[in-house]
């Protein structure tokens, strides 16, 4: 059950018995009634089900449906007592937002496909309200009918975007749909349509809206990760606008999640080495370069797993030390982000991305280790790290041993040992 059980007394006032819910004893701030009869606070019944049960916790009689009705009359109730306290500092409780379910993701669909744009756009906007709600919401919202319905109006009108009203259906469909995730053939369905993949490109480098572009882009990942296929996402990253789209967004300043969905598009488009070279060509190196230091943890990973693949491909590791201004910067910068996590990818990623960076240069391996890149990587070797990553450490080691010091600590570590 969420939280903890609350006293029964509420700033020094008894709660009513009937206005607290029956699992955490709490007052109830969004009641909600099963198909017994009783009546539960929204939050607690529903993490009652979720942890496997299905029964009544009143009755302990099975639950033949699991739908909650609202209990509209008793949470107007509950307000009124709440108000009527007030001056003893009982607060309000607010309203709750109705959440989504399938009748009524039906029905805005329906309004979505056909009618006037004015009620078009109304349906939408209430859709994407919806799945910016909650995880709950857009696992409500993402069946394979509705994202389907979706991709059918996100591309109406043929190839070119546009900014009149008669547009903005289609913008405002785009824009749930970079919510939600695709499968393999609803991403055909795009990916094997030229038309929809330069509608796409054209929305994400030149439309007059950054939501709009931010929203394609993140169409373009939701279709690149979907797709199984190399030859796909090589022809997605080679259309026109799409990848110099995705490092304008990685540069767009002051807006977190158009950096964000910006590198998630570029790491998608990026292991397919075709696109590589294109990323590379675009300014992709410099622009998640310079994000590095504000990112998110899971963002962070993004991005360094962006810069190894961009070092294998052709003029990626001279882009990503330019990025950082010179090889011992970039090495530098690399040994502080493998020990920002050392057991975590961002650490892997980092070890793959300076394996690139140093090359073959003895002063750079000398760099790496006076920067104490061998205490992060014996970490990792014998830290909680996958073997991918274990792998990636021990080839570093190996590349550094003629620029070790002799230290007694690495002679006498028989993990050391081991790893070779």
């Amino acid at each position: 059950m969420p939280g903890s059980v609350a006293p029964l007394d509420l700033a020094g006032v008894t709660i009513p018995h009937h206005f607290r819910c029956p699992i955490s004893l709490e007052l109830m701030r969004d009641p909600v009634t099963v198909c017994t009869g009783q009546t539960y606070d929204r939050a607690s019944i529903e993490s009652w089900v979720a942890t496997g049960n299905t029964t009544c916790p009143v009755t302990r009689t099975r639950l033949t449906d699991f739908t909650l009705i609202p209990n509209h009359t008793l949470r107007r109730l509950i307000q009124d007592w709440c108000v009527s306290h007030r001056s003893l500092g009982v607060e309000r409780i607010p309203t709750p937002k109705q959440p989504a379910d399938a009748p009524l993701v039906r029905s805005l669909l329906a309004s979505a496909a056909v009618g006037s744009v004015a009620s078009r756009l109304a349906a939408l906007r209430r859709l994407c309200a919806l799945a910016r709600e909650s995880e709950k919401n857009r696992a409500v919202i993402s069946t394979h009918e509705t994202r389907l319905a979706l991709l059918d109006i996100a591309f109406e009108g043929g190839e070119q975007p546009g900014c009149s009203d008669a547009d903005q259906p289609a913008l405002e469909a785009m824009a749930v749909l970079s919510m939600l995730p695709l499968s393999e053939a609803e991403s055909a369905v795009v990916a094997t349509r030229p038309e929809r993949l330069h509608r796409l490109g054209e929305t994400v480098k030149g439309h007059p809206s950054t939501e709009a572009r931010i929203n394609a882009a993140a169409v373009i990942e939701s279709v690149a990760t979907g797709t199984r296929s190399v030859e796909t996402r090589a022809t997605i990253g080679g259309m026109d606008g799409v990848m110099g789209g995705l490092v304008a967004l990685v540069e767009q300043p002051g807006n977190p999640r158009a950096v964000r969905v910006g590198i998630r598009g570029l790491l998608a488009m990026c292991l397919a080495k075709e696109n590589r070279a294109r990323a590379v060509t675009a300014g992709a190196a410099a622009a998640v370069v310079r994000r590095m230091g504000e990112l998110s943890s899971s963002d962070l990973e993004r991005a360094l797993a962006t810069v190894e693949l961009l070092c294998r491909g052709e003029g990626g590791r001279e882009a990503v030390v330019a990025g950082w201004g010179g090889g011992a910067a970039a090495v530098a910068a690399l040994v502080r982000l493998m020990a920002w996590k050392a057991s975590g990818r961002a650490a892997e990623h980092a070890a793959g991305a300076l394996v690139a960076v140093m090359g073959g240069s003895e002063a750079l391996q000398r760099e790496a280790v006076a920067a104490g890149v061998v205490a992060h990587l014996l970490l990792m070797v014998q830290g909680g790290c996958s073997d991918r990553a274990k792998r990636k450490a021990q080839l570093l080691l190996k590349l550094l041993r003629p620029a070790w010091p002799h230290h007694d600590f690495i002679a006498n570590s028989d993990d050391f040992i081991q790893a070779f």
